[in-house]
């Protein structure tokens, strides 16, 4: 019995034992820890860091000095660190009580989160058609503004260049020209607000991102503003809890002429006289003279731009102010734009649910000479000497027919007071904002958009007597300008985003908003300024007429008012739809039409996420989207519905009065514009994301157009404004980005090609015409085209046909294409006529652009460049409207071979020969060449100074680089011939001797400031 009780208590000792055990074990596996720490980054401690338990629910956020506390940890548990835009960190707790972190930049991450109206998304849940660029490659083709650092950049996105003066903006075309007569110039929203200015008051050193909206489905969410596609631009913020941050941002460079224009010099001069035969040397000519007037001209030019920002934050808020100086000089004297700009932005948190800030981007610009042109310089004789006996410039230079006003670098800054140009503008933009967390309902919020804005510019213009002209009596002339344009715009904005069973994300927006412009402007010139000293200063005591032309004066006043609603949905990461409904109300329209409603529904599948490609390991994302949108258009001149009168002075008897006349009528049914896209998108990215490419489709349709009807002239009146014509575009676009060496023994190579076609054509016109010839719109083709003869060569000595198709004719003229037919013997029915101009495409097949980047450790190499591929350049150089290749010896001409009895397979036509006004016969036609070229646009080297020299110095970053900008030209027919640069630099109607010969909406190159090949030398501080 006893050994039965202590065999027993054995056993039962043993097994409390082992329980007792079991429960100490199990007490230490589930004690609860508190663990505490920072979180920080390369800048310091970050405010709102997430810090969770890996596989709970459970997770804190750090505070203002980045601390955080997280109670009931598991001593073997796992802790997640993750912010936006940073590498997520896992730490195990092992024991300890204090973890801290820091996180690092993941680039990636910070691309994939992209603008899209009125909030912001992950790039893999896009499912409309969006392109970004950050802030940092924009800067790597310095610039006056965007525009030039964007061309070739995006796909989809054409930045045509229209003026090269110092700080102009080049012509925006998100997939293509849609609209005859409305605006086809893109919405551009700055932090948020329609954008109310030019795109040259924005500082490109101010700016963060650029997201561009292109298809009816992404651009649905901004109404008939954003029928031309959208460009959202947001600007540098601060960050709460960062401690003031200190940048200086400076560069210099010189300018110099990228190519002279091709004209002849003495010599060449001699010869063409000679051949054609017709003039003799003028008082001021001599075979023995070779004057080069572009060497006496031209200058170096000098662009610099200085900026200074501080941003940081509180545990609450954030900050960032800043200044910019920005001023480009041309080659050109007298000629050059300067731009002073002041940023700032302040975001406050109150408590826990509300939120406000205002954001405010001011400049003053300053633009003098821009009346100036080559043209002057380039028709003045190369055999006529500007200098007296005594060295003095003459004033005059006198040729066979023309005398010419000297013009040398010497000559304009000579002139002081008796010469002025000048534009002064300021703008100002803002946005104050307020948020509020609605209380009770997690993830609904409510916002406040208020947008003031405010551009007046003012300009004024002065030439002394005599001054650029032939007569030394021509009167002095002045004209002031001033313009003023406010903008209100107030949005009302309701938010609702969620995430059920992490799952299902829903986002739904819906919105309210209003606005209101306001502009007017108004011009005075004035005849014989008594003094130079007045300038334009005082046009009261011109001695002359003072006139003010009621067609210079302006006033306007328009308004939009709004109703819109999104939603976004998606789930499990895998399925994304998106539909968006919008109503606009324009002023600009007429009564019972001024309401137009539309809807825009996109879808996107990420079929990486689908578990048959979830185990592809070289795959990484592969995406497919859809998208359909309406949207409308109403960018024509308010009033347009109610017509228009003009004045008709006249006298009767000793009388005089003004009457006035119908010159355009009402249109009480004047309605929207209306544009409907389809959109297909292919997104995939293979190799740990080292490779990733982008493929899109679309197709637009726009009807009811906007367009100024013509009237025959028995009614009386010469036009109205209609809903008349369709037009289609219809493009692929494609981008591929790729790592090629990613880090291998510190070696870093970067890649980045994107290309594009658009295809657009006129489906109809008005009342069923299928040709508009006065406007070159023709159906069936594309918007912009050149409708002229086709040179196809030129006519020999000794051939049968040229008296049949010309008469009158000689050899070594033009032989344009003959359309007509052709009797029983080979013979034409008919000599060449109108009848046998031709409808020449002037857009290019395809265009894109390229960029490249290698590293290696400190130092990096970027280029980049852009190119285009067919159509037509027009040059009006070469062309009869440049009066620069008239072939007769009379002026100044453009170097070219031209045809001889001895020389009979030139290009250009017999000095002399038979023409058509001062110009050879079909002169026109020799000013159309191959539009293709490639061009590279910037090359840039770089140091970025190493961590121990920063630590010495105080400085956080500490970046030198070397830019050379449009340093050659490959490819290009034109450029081949000319040596010129191949980019236009002129609308139709600008710097040519006859402005009527083209369209205006054509770009051309003509006599404009010369394009300059760029040296610059900069650095980035950051302390």
């Amino acid at each position: 019995m006893i050994n039965f009780f202590i065999i027993k208590k054995s056993k039962l000792l043993t097994c409390f034992g082992f329980l007792g055990l079991m429960f100490l074990f199990s007490q230490n596996v589930s004690a609860q820890k508190t663990i505490t720490g920072i979180v920080s980054d390369s800048n310091g401690p970050i405010p709102g860091a997430n810090v969770s338990i890996k596989g709970t629910k459970t997770g804190v956020v750090t505070g203002f000095d980045g601390n955080y506390s997280i109670t009931n940890v598991p001593a073997n548990g796992i802790l997640i660190f993750s912010f936006l835009g940073l590498t997520n960190k896992e730490v195990a707790v092992q024991g300890k009580d204090k973890i801290n972190v820091v996180l690092e930049e993941n680039l990636s991450n910070l691309q994939e989160v992209v603008v899209i109206g009125y909030g912001a998304q992950r790039k893999e849940a896009v499912t409309g058609s969006v392109a970004s660029i950050t802030g940092d490659d924009l800067r790597e083709i310095p610039g006056a503004n965007i525009t030039q650092a964007l061309q070739g950049r995006i796909a989809g996105v054409e930045m045509t260049q229209t003026s090269s003066k110092p700080g102009a903006a080049m012509q925006i075309r998100i997939r293509g020209t849609r609209s005859l007569n409305a605006s086809n110039d893109p919405l551009v929203v700055l932090d948020g607000i329609p954008f109310a200015g030019s795109i040259g008051d924005i500082n490109p050193t101010d700016i963060k991102s650029v997201d561009i909206l292109k298809d009816a489905s992404a651009t649905a969410i901004y109404g008939s503003r954003g029928a031309n596609g959208v460009i959202l631009v947001t600007t540098n913020k601060g960050k709460k809890g960062q401690k003031a941050r200190f940048t200086f941002d400076n560069y210099y460079g010189l300018k110099s002429v990228f190519a002279r224009y091709p004209m002849m010099d003495g010599p060449e001069f001699v010869k063409l006289r000679t051949a054609a035969g017709i003039y003799t040397n003028g008082i001021d000519e001599s075979n023995d003279v070779n004057t080069d007037w572009q060497d006496l001209f031209y200058g170096t030019g000098m662009v610099t731009s200085n900026d200074f920002g501080v941003s940081g934050g509180t545990e609450n808020g954030s900050y960032n102010f800043g200044i910019g100086h920005y001023k480009d000089e041309a080659v050109i004297p007298g000629q050059d734009y300067e731009r002073i700009s002041l940023r700032a932005s302040v975001d406050q948190e109150i408590g826990r649910s509300f939120r406000f800030g205002i954001t405010t981007n001011n400049n003053y610009s300053i633009t003098n000479g821009s009346n100036l042109s080559m043209y002057g310089v380039l028709n003045s004789s190369p055999i006529a000497d500007p200098y007296n006996p005594d060295g003095s410039l003459k004033r005059i230079i006198q040729m066979p027919l023309d005398q010419q006003w000297v013009y040398t670098r010497e000559s304009v800054e000579n002139l002081g007071d008796k010469w002025i140009n000048q534009t002064r503008a300021f703008g100002s933009y803002n946005n104050i904002y307020g948020e509020v967390k609605i209380p009770g309902v997690e993830g609904l919020k409510y916002r406040a958009n208020i947008g003031l804005n405010f551009r007046m510019t003012d300009s004024g213009s002065y030439t002394g007597e005599g001054v650029f002209s032939a007569t030394p009596t021509t009167p002095s002339t002045a004209n002031i300008g001033h313009s003023l344009t406010t903008n209100w715009v107030i949005e009302n904005l309701l938010t609702y985003d969620r995430t059920f069973s992490e799952k299902h994300k829903i986002n739904v927006v819906g919105l309210y908003s209003a606005e209101q412009t306001s502009f007017n402007s108004s011009s005075v010139s004035a005849r014989n300024i008594p003094s130079d000293a007045f300038q334009f200063y005082n046009l009261g005591n011109a001695t002359g007429e003072i006139t003010i032309n009621p067609n210079d004066q302006n006033y306007y006043k328009s308004g939009l008012m709004s109703w819109m609603g999104r939603a976004m949905y998606s789930y499990d990461n895998r399925y994304m739809i998106t539909a968006t409904i919008r109503s606009d109300a324009s002023s600009r329209l007429a009564d019972g039409h001024k309401w137009n409603t539309y809807p825009a529904v996109s879808a996107g599948w990420n079929i990486k996420n689908e578990s048959f490609l979830k185990e592809v390991g070289f795959l990484d994302a592969l995406k497919l989207r859809v998208g359909y949108g309406e949207t409308s258009n109403q960018s024509i001149n308010p009033y347009a519905t109610l017509g228009r009168l003009s004045t008709r002075p006249y006298n009767f008897g000793t009388e005089y009065a003004v009457g006035y006349y119908v010159s355009e009528l009402p249109n009480p049914n004047l309605g929207w514009e209306y544009s409907s896209t389809w959109n297909y998108g292919l997104d995939f990215a293979i190799l740990k994301n080292r490779l990733s490419a982008t493929v899109e489709y679309y197709v637009t349709d726009t009807k009811d157009i906007l367009l100024g009807v013509s009237l025959p002239s028995t009614s009386g009146v010469t036009s109205y404004t209609g809903n008349i014509g369709q037009s289609q575009n219809k493009g692929i676009e494609f981008s591929l980005n790729g790592t090629i060496v990613d880090n291998a023994g510190g070696w870093t190579w970067e890649a980045g090609v994107n290309f594009y076609s658009n295809k657009n054509k006129l489906v109809a016109l008005a009342s069923g015409q299928d040709r508009d010839e006065s406007n070159w719109w023709f159906v069936g083709k594309p918007i912009n085209v050149i409708y002229d003869y086709e040179k196809v060569g030129l006519w020999q000595q000794g051939d049968a046909n040229l008296t049949k198709y010309e008469p009158g004719g000689n050899p070594g003229m033009i032989r344009v294409k003959y359309t007509g037919d052709f009797n029983a013997d080979g013979s034409p029915t008919r000599q060449i006529g109108p009848e046998d101009r031709q409808v020449m495409k002037v857009d290019p097949d395809f265009q894109g652009g390229f960029n490249t980047r290698v590293a290696y450790k400190g130092f990096d190499l970027t280029a980049v460049g852009a190119f285009q591929s067919g159509g037509i350049l027009i040059s009006t150089l070469y062309s009869s409207s440049g009066y620069l290749n008239m072939l007769s010896g009379r002026r100044g001409n453009v170097d070219v071979d031209y045809w001889t009895p001895e020389n009979t397979d030139a290009k250009y036509p017999k000095p002399g020969g038979i023409a058509s006004g001062d110009n050879p016969k079909y002169g026109s036609t020799l000013g159309y060449f191959d539009a293709s070229y490639l061009k590279i646009r910037t090359i840039s080297l770089g140091y970025n100074f190493k961590s121990k020299f920063l630590e010495d110095t105080g400085l956080q970053k500490f970046r030198l680089y070397f830019t050379v900008q449009n340093p050659f030209v490959m490819f290009s027919p034109y450029h081949k011939e000319s040596g010129m640069d191949p980019e236009t630099n002129s609308y139709g109607d600008e710097n040519a001797a006859v402005t009527t010969a083209y369209q205006k909406r054509l770009l051309t190159l003509g006599t404009n400031t010369p394009a300059t090949r760029n040296f610059l030398i900069g650095f980035n501080l950051t302390f």
